[in-house]
């Protein structure tokens, strides 16, 4: 994994722009703390932080190619981050075509492959990346993204060429670009929403998954060069099930392929658990032993609380999990001080860089992955089963499956995640954001591919296959977003074998009655895992990520909002109903706050950070109060 950035300009000389692209790739010197490298020429920069996995001590970047293009110049250079884990294949169908390599690293394979089949090699690609390619004899620069999103790349447009960065702070590391929002930017923050493309500074833009961008003198285009396609599913129960082994038997090792040290997250939920099982049983054929970890709270098992999205705490399952595979394991136990943390919160500001938060879920997972780091590169995780294989509650729940909105937004403010009663009306009306909401939903909804002709599925089905891509689509890539920032923050890369698009494309057609056929949620997962893991973790109700159960977080954390509501110098003072916050402030004095009324609070603090921390030029609404 590494951190890529760069600058496009056709109507200036860039060569002597050293530095200003020296410090663009320097903020995500996180992201690649092993090594730097930047490559000039006249209308390009390219800049790159390397994190080395593969081929340490070669596969150095920006990569350049030694065939010769126009001027004796590199015919193309590359900046790339992420892992191509079918390189190896690609590699050995390049050599027989008649191309020499010098290094054994993925990103040389990526460069020989666009210099063979041109753009068109985006389709032979299996893996996560995010890459940027300079082809000197067009002039034109290409960015692509992964088809799931799983790594992030962000631009902004100039009026001769682009910028580009992993990350959004890359990008305002150049003068060009401006932290500036107006209200309407910060819809998406205010939603819980990733609108897919769109950034909360204005004039940026992110590559959306599954596309890829071309800047040439002629301007920018954007295309998609892969998207979820729905297909009859044809194959039985038994088929099915040994189809879905198959893929997972054939994308961990592949997942794993790694120089460096490799451990997998374990929560004791089925997903984790799967990974792990795997993982392990192809570290015992190679005659080692699998490290994983789990986050855990002081006095949390003890104490635990049951509600409806926790039903079980992770530590005692986690533990018979890792008995149960031979792992190593690592329990990492975290406690209120350290998630209230000023310098740790401020730190997963600064990975996130935009105002998107899961409460404290963000920060015990920086936490978890800054401790993982010590002893590992790399690790694995269940990120992505749920948005499969549909086992979110909002599935099989009758009021968010008719909900004209996106489920979870339906389920979130029935629970108290609703930004309407923390801002004062006119804001909420001024923005219009229920007409925002309603058009990304109906946006959403134009893309969902449905069967046609003889295979046309019935009302329930469609509603099914709505709501699975829209949670693959608009929900899994905030997930992964939280996933890469507070992995990368630490130079932890964090990869996802249930992201494999082979999985996805696979499960998306199979129809919910066959998923759900025993009446538990993610059925065919448990299934095609029932020979790896003890009983009760294969019968085990799906449990959320833990969260801390302490009614002095709350108490602590209610502070910030009321700061936010009452300083007049803060930037959203304007817009905060004081009176509301209040009241959440009063219900800490007698106990906590619910789940989704704690995520209100924290992502509304962290707008108002959000806003402070990058100097945000907030555009006032008209007609503010």
């Amino acid at each position: 994994m590494c951190g890529i950035t760069g600058w496009v300009a056709f109507t200036r000389d860039l060569t002597d722009e050293h530095h200003t692209v020296t410090a663009m790739a320097d903020t995500l010197a996180a992201r690649g703390p092993d090594a730097a490298g930047v490559w000039l020429d006249d209308h390009v920069a390219l800049g790159h932080r390397r994190l080395s996995i593969i081929d340490l001590e070669h596969g150095t970047q920006p990569m350049r190619t030694p065939e010769r293009g126009p001027g004796d110049r590199p015919r193309a250079v590359v900046s790339y981050g992420g892992e191509i884990y079918n390189f190896r294949e690609l590699r050995e169908e390049l050599a027989l075509l008649g191309h020499r390599f010098a290094t054994r690293s993925d990103t040389e394979v990526a460069l020989r492959a666009y210099l063979e089949w041109g753009v068109d090699f985006v389709h032979r690609l299996n893996g996560m990346y995010s890459l940027a390619i300079w082809d000197t004899a067009r002039e034109e620069l290409l960015l692509v993204r992964d088809r799931l999103g799983v790594k992030p790349l962000f631009y902004h447009p100039t009026p001769d060429g682009v910028l580009f960065g992993s990350e959004p702070k890359a990008i305002l590391a150049n003068p060009l670009a401006e932290a500036a929002a107006g209200p309407e930017e910060l819809c998406d923050a205010l939603l819980f929403l990733r609108t897919p493309g769109r950034v909360p500074f204005r004039g940026m833009r992110e590559v959306k998954p599954g596309h890829l961008v071309r800047v040439g003198r002629d301007g920018i285009v954007e295309r998609r060069y892969w998207a979820l396609e729905s297909r009859p599913h044809t194959d039985d129960l038994k088929t099915t099930v040994a189809t879905i082994r198959a893929l997972l038997d054939d994308i961990l090792p592949r997942q794993m392929i790694a120089d460096v040290p490799l451990v997998s997250l374990l929560s004791g939920g089925l997903d984790s658990s799967t990974v792990t099982a795997l993982a392990a049983r192809a570290r015992a054929a190679d005659g080692g032993r699998l490290a994983t970890f789990s986050v855990d709270f002081t006095g949390h098992t003890e104490n635990f609380k049951a509600d409806a999205i926790r039903p079980t705490p992770d530590g005692p399952y986690a533990r018979e999990v890792a008995r149960h595979v031979g792992s190593d394991h690592h329990m990492i136990t975290l406690d209120r001080t350290r998630l209230l943390d000023p310098a740790v919160r401020k730190a997963v500001l600064g990975a996130w860089d935009l105002p998107f938060n899961f409460a404290d879920l963000d920060v015990s997972l920086y936490l978890l992955f800054a401790a993982v780091r010590e002893h590992a590169t790399v690790a694995l995780s269940g990120e992505g089963a749920d948005e499969v294989f549909g086992g979110y509650l909002w599935f099989s729940d009758p009021e968010a499956r008719k909900a004209e909105t996106f489920p979870w937004l339906k389920l979130g403010a029935h629970r108290g995640l609703d930004p309407r009663s923390l801002f004062h009306p006119w804001f909420v009306d001024g923005i219009d954001l229920a007409e925002y909401e309603a058009d990304l939903y109906r946006t959403a909804l134009a893309e969902v591919p449905h069967l046609d002709g003889a295979d046309t599925e019935n009302a329930a089905d469609r509603r099914t296959r709505e709501l699975g891509y829209l949670t693959l689509t608009r929900w899994l890539p905030i997930l992964l977003d939280k996933k890469d920032r507070m992995g990368m923050a630490s130079g932890l890369e964090g990869r996802v074998p249930f992201c494999d698009h082979r999985l996805v494309e696979y499960v998306f057609n199979i129809p919910w009655e066959m998923k759900t056929y025993s009446g538990e949620e993610k059925a065919l997962l448990r299934a095609a895992a029932a020979d790896l893991l003890p009983e009760s973790v294969l019968r085990r109700k799906k449990a959320a990520y833990p969260s801390i159960q302490d009614p002095a977080y709350d108490r602590a954390l209610i502070t910030g909002l009321t700061a936010a509501a009452g300083d007049d110098a803060a930037p959203l003072s304007a817009y905060l109903d004081a009176a509301a916050a209040r009241r959440l402030a009063d219900k800490t004095t007698t106990g906590s706050l619910s789940e989704f009324e704690r995520i209100l609070v924290e992502s509304t603090v962290r707008l108002d950070d959000w806003a402070r921390a990058y100097d945000v030029e907030l555009t006032p609404l008209n007609g503010a109060h």
